[in-house]
This record gives structure tokens, C-alpha cells and sequence, in this order.
């Protein structure tokens, strides 16, 4: 089931942005551009969080533009995480399945099996101020996992990390989505993580997102726009 952005266009106080393109069933795209360039919206259009003032939103064929965003077949993990500091892992992490977090056995060993996928076996108890900053990422990934929507978003989870534990967070990423065979779209300022976990790459700038083009080649020879933002000669 593609995701299709057909003549989608939102403006607010002199920002715009418009797309019209196509991502396919299980596409792991990379969203790049300048600082303010709406990156962030673009995912946030397709998740519900924005409206856009014309143009539709479709999956498979279902028009989501007027769908909640609760409703829609898309599970997001933002920058800072969204972890409650409150509760232990299990209960952040629980969210994903019931936001009462009233869970029989069956959910919570549900739980405990998202917490071991992305390699947290075990620490289900803790709070997230006793993690670090790549056991956070992978307790939030966890949560999306549980929602098992197939569209999964990722507005730079990963950018306070590392290089070395980012890189380790997007192979996890890009092993979970191959077997789920979910559709990704992240988005990132860096092209090395493109080129890591996405076959293809929307460039977004000057108000327009750029319909999904192969990573490497485009990488390897972008057109001016891309080239000014890369810095490249």
C-alpha cells in the first residue's frame, strides 16, 4: 500500500510547504533540508498532528486527511523521546498498547517482549532519568513497535546521540523495519545517515518537498539546491 501526498500545501504567517509525491509499501525514506525548511511538518501532516489547507493524504487507497491522527495506520518517535519521567520503562513503553496502561498478562508480556527486541531486557523497571540517552531511544522505539502501525516516522530520535550509538540506533531501526516490512521516513540533517538506513531520500527546500529519489545517486550527484545545502563544490 503506497503513501501518496497528492497536492498537499499548508502556509502559515509567510512559511509554506508543498508536496506532491508517492513513498512505497515498505520504502525506508530519508527526509533532508535546511534548517526550517519544514521537515518536521511534512511528518507531522502525515501523522494528523497538522492540517493541510489542500490536498490529500492516502494510504492504500483510504483518504486520511481528515482521520485523527489516533486513527491512522502511523506511530511517530519525536527528538526528545515523549518518555514519561514518572513511570518505569514497562509503563512508558505499555503506552504504546493502552494509554490506561490497563493491561491483562497477555500485554504485559507484550511489553517485556518490545523491551527485549530493542535490547532492554530486563531494566522494565527503571525510570527513564536511570538510562542513558541510547537506552531512552530504544525504550521510545520500543513503544512505537508495540502500536504495530505500518507506517512508522522518526522526527532525528537519534540526534542527541553518539555517532557510534547513532549508528547503532539506525541499524536496529533498519533491521526492525526489513522484517516488519514497515514504511519509514525519518527525518535527518545528516546525509551519512541517509545513505546508512534509506534506499531513498525527500530533499525539501524553498517550500517544496522533492518527490523520494534513490539516496546514493542523489548523494553522489545533487542537483544545486541539495549540492548548497551539503556544502558540496
Amino acid at each position: 500500500m503506497d503513501l501518496r501526498l497528492e497536492g498537499l500545501r499548508l502556509t502559515w504567517s509567510g512559511f509554506s510547504l508543498e508536496a506532491d509525491l508517492a513513498v512505497p509499501e515498505g520504502d525506508s525514506v530519508a527526509v533532508i533540508g535546511p534548517s526550517g525548511a519544514g521537515k518536521s511538518t511534512l511528518l507531522a501532516l502525515i501523522a494528523g498532528f497538522e492540517a493541510p489547507d489542500t490536498g490529500r493524504i492516502l494510504f492504500g487507497g483510504d483518504d486520511l486527511t481528515a482521520t485523527g491522527p489516533a486513527a491512522r495506520p502511523v506511530t511517530m518517535v519525536f527528538q526528545d523521546n515523549n518518555l514519561f519521567p514518572h513511570l518505569s520503562l514497562s509503563r512508558n513503553v505499555g503506552l504504546g498498547l493502552d494509554p490506561s496502561l490497563r493491561l491483562d498478562r497477555a500485554g504485559w508480556a507484550r511489553v517485556e517482549a518490545a523491551l527485549a527486541e530493542v535490547g532492554l531486557a530486563g531494566l522494565g523497571d527503571r525510570k527513564p532519568g536511570q538510562l542513558s540517552g541510547g537506552q531512552q531511544s530504544r525504550a521510545a522505539l520500543a513503544r512505537a513497535l508495540l502500536r504495530n502501525r505500518p507506517i512508522l516516522l522518526l522526527d532525528e530520535p537519534f540526534a542527541a546521540l553518539g555517532p557510534a550509538l547513532r549508528r547503532e540506533m539506525l541499524d536496529l531501526v533498519a533491521r526492525i523495519r526489513a522484517e516488519r516490512g514497515m514504511t519509514l521516513l525519518m527525518v535527518t540533517h545528516d546525509p551519512e545517515d541517509a545513505a546508512r538506513i534509506a534506499a531513498h531520500t525527500i530533499f525539501l527546500a524553498h517550500g517544496r518537498a522533492a518527490p523520494p529519489a534513490p539516496t546514493r545517486a542523489l548523494l553522489a550527484d545533487p542537483p544545486p539546491a541539495l549540492a548548497a545545502y551539503l556544502g558540496s563544490d
